[in-house]
């Protein structure tokens, strides 16, 4: 099926000097496992794939290989540049295949004003891709699709080819069994900027005493050394084992792979309508029931956590009322309970107004003050003078749009960046007026250790 664009080739599509053509052919497939769809690209794709899967586990996406790429360094336009992009490459794009829509998956970076150097350096502000084979499972059903993006009339050749690769990477997905991957082993492990963590608390709380800002978050990582490579099925099946009720995804670009098991949804745009969710306050799971709902009960009445949510629930709930038409939201916070940490939840939605998009939303929604503080603009200076990191896509909008304006982003903690033999785990907390060094610092502690078990580490309490 041919759907003819008019754009350039190349990350940016700027000029109308030639035409793309748009190839999308899709097919239904019985049984087929995403990681294994994802695995069997490991020889021919490795550095291009990509993985998501929702909370509810009612939508699964991999995509092997780049049949288009967009990226953008435009600051702070660069959220309408990945959608003017995205809207001209799929202008004149119909599919009406089992209404599988192509999809643009990735993700932006925390901050575009960070120039700290590190493992992050040379990554575009935003990047995001159109796999050349892309799995969609939904509603226990199965879709592959071939896309091909090309000024080349004549595309049969190329089409035929793809469509013997595709079947191959199916064949392998279907009859191999997935791998048992062992732990990765780990060599060594630090924590960079320790100190410089401890001291930027105490100097943000001082601050926020003086009424410079109401609060900020401050993050820091954790670095590991594995006894040999790492590869990305390993790492993504790890944690699907590990956290299976968290949002999961995995990145490929320039040689690495940013993954994680995110609880919080940023927002979501189905048909029209969105909803988003106010995540902030947190505090570790229990031994035993008991001790699990006296936790959750503390956490519920606990003025610290409760304020720094607060300020969440108000900042969404005024990008919702700029955006949408009406909105609902509950009276309070519940409990959202995952493998190894509770938090206070509160989730709002409502109909978008005419015009408004899912990355419109993630553009106002970013970021947080779960991420960054309040009020904002100060919260993110403050990070830039006192945060001895470069956060990279850690903390940032990760996830999916379709070309009718579909898709789902959430906010990408809880994560790691694989380096080969290398990995970087990330984890942060909000500093108000009475935080204390050692508690943020155990509560990094608890934050870093979903990564880490996936990882082959576990923390000595």
């Amino acid at each position: 099926m041919n759907r003819k664009l008019s754009a350039t080739t190349g990350d940016r599509i700027e000029t109308e000097q030639s035409t793309l053509y748009f190839h999308i052919e899709t097919i239904e497939v019985s049984r087929l496992s995403a990681l294994a769809f994802f695995e069997a690209g490991e020889q021919s794709f490795a550095g291009q794939r990509f993985f998501w899967q929702n909370r509810e586990k009612t939508f699964t996406l991999a995509g092997l290989g780049h049949a288009q790429t967009i990226s953008s360094d435009a600051k702070e336009h660069r959220f309408d540049d990945v959608e003017q992009q995205w809207k001209k490459l799929t202008q004149n794009v119909v599919n009406d295949e089992n209404n599988i829509q192509p999809i643009l998956f990735g993700g932006f970076t925390f901050d575009t004003e960070n120039e700290v150097s590190g493992e992050w350096t040379g990554f575009p502000e935003a990047f995001f891709a159109v796999a050349t084979y892309q799995l969609v499972v939904k509603n226990d059903q199965a879709y592959v699709s071939i896309h091909l993006i090309t000024d080349e009339e004549n595309t049969t050749e190329a089409l035929n080819a793809l469509r013997k690769e595709r079947d191959e990477l199916i064949h392998t997905a279907q009859v191999k069994a997935l791998k048992k991957y062992a732990k990765p082993q780990i060599k060594s492990s630090y924590e960079p900027y320790k100190e410089e963590y401890l001291e930027s608390i105490s100097k943000v709380t001082s601050l926020i005493r003086q009424k410079e800002a109401d609060k900020v978050v401050i993050a820091r990582s954790l670095a590991l050394q594995f006894e040999e490579q790492v590869t990305s099925p390993n790492v993504l099946s790890q944690v699907m084992m590990e956290q299976p009720d968290s949002y999961l995804f995995g990145l490929e670009e320039q040689g690495k792979l940013f993954f994680g098991a995110s609880p919080e949804r940023l927002v979501k745009v189905s048909d029209k309508y969105a909803y988003s969710s106010c995540i902030a306050g947190s505090i570790k799971r229990g031994k035993t029931a008991e001790e699990d709902d006296l936790l959750g009960q503390s956490l519920l009445n606990d003025t610290k956590n409760l304020s720094e949510h607060q300020y969440v629930v108000d900042m969404i709930l005024q990008t919702f009322k700029e955006n949408c038409a009406s909105y609902q939201i509950p009276n309070a916070p519940q409990l959202l309970k995952i493998r190894d940490i509770q938090h206070l939840f509160t989730p709002v939605e409502g109909p978008l107004k005419e015009g408004a998009t899912v990355l419109q939303l993630v553009k106002t929604l970013h970021p947080t003050p779960a991420l960054g503080g309040v009020p904002r603009m100060k919260a993110m200076q403050v990070i830039r003078e006192y945060e001895p990191l470069n956060r990279g896509l850690y903390a940032a909008p990760i996830g999916w749009l379709d070309a009718q304006g579909n898709g789902e982003f959430a906010v990408a903690i809880r994560s790691a960046l694989l380096a080969k033999d290398q990995a970087f785990l990330y984890a942060g907390g909000g500093i108000v007026a009475d935080s204390q060094p050692s508690s943020e610092y155990d509560e990094t502690l608890v934050k870093f250790r979903p990564m880490l078990r996936a990882l082959g580490g576990q923390l000595h309490e």
